[in-house]
């Protein structure tokens, strides 16, 4: 047993971990959606070393400061390969009036996240962007209502660097938001209406190309949308705040036909009728999720305080003197 706690606390295989991490990280940077493990398998390796030096060499045992400084650094990569492990990253987008119910537009996570979302349901209201000269993005000011533990309705006010913390989940805001035309589906034989939003490309780094081909759910019906603005939303020369514009139109391709519709118009069809309720807004959200992070902030904590103590020892036992 002794003899495989040497070997596993060997420099040679420390120095090894190093090279495959460095790798790992170089993989991960140049391949889109690596798996998570790739990191978490070094950051193993490296705690499963790690704990065997600590084990195997008496020097850390009869220094308190130093044996504090590894276990803290052993925690701190057992968290690291836990946190690859677990994390969660996404994005996801929310029309105001209409609540999130845990779909991401694109995520990535580790193996082992328990994706829990659904417990992370929030309803979007208004929301404020403010702009300068330039157009340049200042403060995001953002209305959510969402439940507490108790059942009771809660509201906040989020932004890019103040986000709605729930389950776990760290909602941010983002740059990336835009107009969200609002229909109602109609069926002709029957059926309840479905009411639902399309989301138009991100304003104003799309201004231009405010379209969309989509399909009506449940049907085969596939429309082209244009949206077009008869005023100025954004102006470059002065102070300004995003909004849905009041003079705009929609034009409309769908079998051949090309139609425009304003607020309350519909467009027919043989099995029902497409209404073109208004303009809403959407917003784009980043969802982060790592519950390792404050124990992060602990070990790093640790680490800092076991050198410190460490060398305060050690420089302390032998003071310096002046030579006669």
């Amino acid at each position: 047993m002794t003899l495989w706690i040497a070997r596993l606390a060997s420099l040679k295989l420390t120095l090894a971990i190093f090279v495959l991490f460095c790798a790992s990280v170089v993989l991960v940077y140049f391949t889109h959606g690596s798996p998570a493990w790739i990191l978490a398998l070094p950051f193993c390796l490296f705690a499963v070393n790690l704990a065997a030096a600590i084990l195997s060499n008496p020097a850390f045992w009869r220094q308190p400061g130093l044996l504090v400084f590894h276990l803290a650094l052993l925690a701190l990569v057992i968290l690291l390969a836990i946190s690859r492990l677990t994390y969660l990253k996404g994005h996801l987008e929310v029309s105001d009036g209409e609540t999130f119910n845990g779909e991401l537009t694109e995520s990535e996570s580790g193996p082992l996240h328990p994706w829990h979302l659904d417990q992370a349901r929030f309803r979007q209201e208004n929301f404020t962007i403010d702009y300068a000269p330039g157009l340049n993005r200042g403060r995001t000011r953002s209305q959510v209502l969402w439940q507490d533990a108790d059942g009771k309705l809660q509201q906040s006010t989020i932004g890019d660097q103040h986000p709605l913390i729930l389950a776990g989940y760290r909602f941010y805001t983002t740059h990336n938001k835009g107009f969200a035309p609002d229909f109602i589906w109609y069926p002709a034989h029957g059926g309840a209406p479905q009411e639902g939003t399309i989301h138009l490309p991100s304003y104003p780094a799309h201004e231009y190309q405010q379209a969309l081909s989509w399909t009506i759910p449940g049907t085969r019906h596939k429309i082209w949308t244009l949206l077009e603005i008869d005023e100025v939303v954004l102006d470059k020369n002065r102070e300004s705040e995003f909004r849905a514009p009041k003079k705009h139109r929609l034009l409309i391709r769908y079998n051949g036909q090309r139609r425009e519709l304003r607020p309350g118009a519909s467009l027919l069809f043989k099995d029902g009728r497409l209404k073109y309720e208004g303009l809403r807004l959407w917003m784009g959200y980043t969802v982060f999720y790592d519950r390792t992070m404050p124990w992060l902030l602990a070990a790093c904590t640790l680490t800092v305080l076991g050198m410190a103590w460490h060398f305060w020892r050690k420089f302390a036992a032998r003071p310096w003197r002046a030579e006669d």
